[in-house]
């Protein structure tokens, strides 16, 4: 009884034998390589997702640098400042006061305090548009006031990209005014054989495309302030939209290339109305602007102005929407504002506490009216910050 018992023990601790531990073998190998395909194509489905989310995001770079560019293209011109400077298939230039590194300029689109002075206003000197080699501006563009126009020079191009091994392959740069181009995108291509930029005019029943055949448009001082605005100059104003092109790269090559496309056409609302010439007449200013050097204790110092209403703002045409600070060392010209400060009070302070004790200033006040024009500039003597020193 005893002997039965342990036998029946034994037997029921018996293992598998060699066919079913193949057998499960076989199955687990069945199973794991179902799961590694599945895995495999589950990566390559994200991979091509990826890859094809770079491309839609570099549609992405492209458009919305040009839409917000393009479409302030002519905002807040002066007197003879053509829009559009440049229209070809691959470079469009236009003028537009896009950004102001100045405090309550509601002229400008954007408000930038960190702008390079040399990026808020018109060119100072002439400079190649890239890809041509037609030089802008030809005439300097100022106010009525004398300063120099608000309105600066953007530039958008294509040009084939060098940093790569491929031959069909464009970058998308954004220049404003001299400075340094910068890179807005990269791997573009060309979508068939349709131009970068097309452009339109307006027409009795819609937009109507310029011939490729008139391109490239060229826009000078000579030509738009000519006795006649005909010809290759009344082209170019009649533009009133610009249709982009672009087919977007994963930046790959063969099988692995993934690509998107994009057509969108951006119009340009504040082309072609032509600049306000006057809001009455120039703004009378027919207030002095005083200056006192503050001691703030600790080695620091500041200036005080002060200044009353306008003669235009407070009588007469009463037009006069903002003033215009300037601040310059007494060897240099009246150059970019310093500052402006909003009209609709009785009197005007502001506090300059960025200087130091070794300053010299001569501070400048304008009037300006909504065309914008400028009165003429009164200004201080010299402004010493320190004058123990």
């Amino acid at each position: 009884m005893t002997r039965l018992m342990h036998r029946k023990g034994g037997a029921s601790r018996r293992g598998f034998t060699l066919v079913e531990l193949m057998f499960s073998m076989l199955i687990f190998g069945i199973i794991m390589t179902g799961a590694l395909s599945f895995l495999s194509l589950q990566n390559e489905g994200f991979r091509k997702g990826m890859d094809r989310m770079s491309s839609l995001q570099t549609l992405r770079y492209v458009l919305g640098s040009l839409e917000t560019g393009v479409q302030t293209a002519g905002t807040n011109m002066v007197s003879g400042q053509p829009e559009l400077v440049v229209a070809d298939e691959g470079v469009l230039a236009f003028n537009a006061d896009y950004a102001s590194n100045i405090e309550n300029d509601f002229f400008a689109v954007y408000y930038d305090p960190d702008a390079p002075a040399g990026q808020v206003t018109a060119l100072r000197t002439a400079v190649t548009i890239p890809l041509t080699s037609f030089q802008y501006p030809d005439t300097a563009y100022t106010t009525a006031g004398g300063t120099r126009a608000p309105a600066e020079l953007l530039i958008f191009y294509f040009t084939p990209d060098t940093s790569t091994s491929r031959t069909d392959d464009f970058a998308l740069y954004r220049q404003v005014n001299d400075a340094d181009p910068e890179v807005v995108a990269r791997n573009i291509l060309r979508t068939e054989s349709e131009p970068f930029f097309r452009y339109f005019r307006d027409s009795d029943v819609a937009l109507d495309s310029i011939p490729d055949s008139s391109l490239p448009l060229y826009h000078s001082a000579a030509i738009h302030l000519g006795a006649a605005d005909t010809g290759q100059a009344a082209l170019i104003d009649s533009i009133r939209a610009v249709r982009i092109s672009v087919t977007a790269t994963n930046g790959k090559e063969g099988e692995l290339e993934r690509t998107a496309q994009l057509t969108r056409i951006i119009r340009m609302p504040n082309v072609g109305f032509g600049t306000l010439e006057m809001c009455g007449g120039p703004p009378i200013l027919g207030t002095a602007i005083a200056a006192d050097v503050v001691d703030l204790g600790g080695g620091e110092y500041a200036v005080n102005l002060g200044w009353g209403q306008a003669v235009d703002e407070a009588a007469g045409e009463q037009d006069v929407v903002r003033y215009v600070i300037y601040r310059r060392a007494p060897q240099d010209g009246w150059g970019d504002p310093y500052l402006s400060i909003p009209a609709g009070e009785a009197s005007y302070t502001y506090q300059d506490a960025a200087v130091t004790q070794t300053d010299v200033w001569i501070y400048g006040l304008a009037a300006q009216d909504c065309t914008p024009r400028l009165s003429e500039i009164a200004f201080t003597g010299n402004v010493t910050i320190n004058p123990a020193t």
